[in-house]
């Protein structure tokens, strides 16, 4: 059986501070995605080769789902404890209502519609170098 699957996401507890978003996993941990994260309209497209996480949050940005976009690091086990979700797309996935992700290559586009996700949509890529962040308006 293979430890690399799709995982439903929970929803998790979200703050949006000055010094970037934070996220609180159902386990209790935090991670700080770092900085204000860049306004960009309707898409983004990747880097490649980036971890990809993307999350959409509730009306009153307090709690919110995160999804990871083609991670094939992290054990189904974590992500169930944690309750970020994981899918994987070969071509083009809708992961939220209103968000979709689908393949350029190596990079990973991101398209939203926030009026449909009814909720503010960040995408976050990043690897042991570099942090990126973006919220599409």
């Amino acid at each position: 059986m293979s430890a690399r699957n799709n995982v439903s996401p929970s929803t998790l507890g979200v703050e949006l501070a000055e010094e970037g978003v934070y996220v609180e996993y159902i386990d209790g941990r935090e991670v700080l995605y770092h900085g204000v994260p860049e306004k960009v309209e309707e898409s983004v497209r990747t880097p490649p080769g980036k971890q990809v996480q993307v999350l959409v949050t509730d009306p009153s940005e307090t709690e919110g789902v995160m999804m990871y976009v083609n991670d094939r690091n992290t054990h189904d086990d974590i992500l169930e404890t944690t309750g970020v979700g994981r899918i994987f797309v070969e071509d083009e996935e809708e992961l939220f209502p209103g968000v979709v992700a689908r393949m350029d290559g190596h990079s990973i586009i991101i398209e939203a519609d926030p009026e449909v996700a009814r909720g503010r949509v960040f995408v976050f890529a990043e690897d042991e170098l570099s942090e990126h962040s973006y919220e599409i308006a």
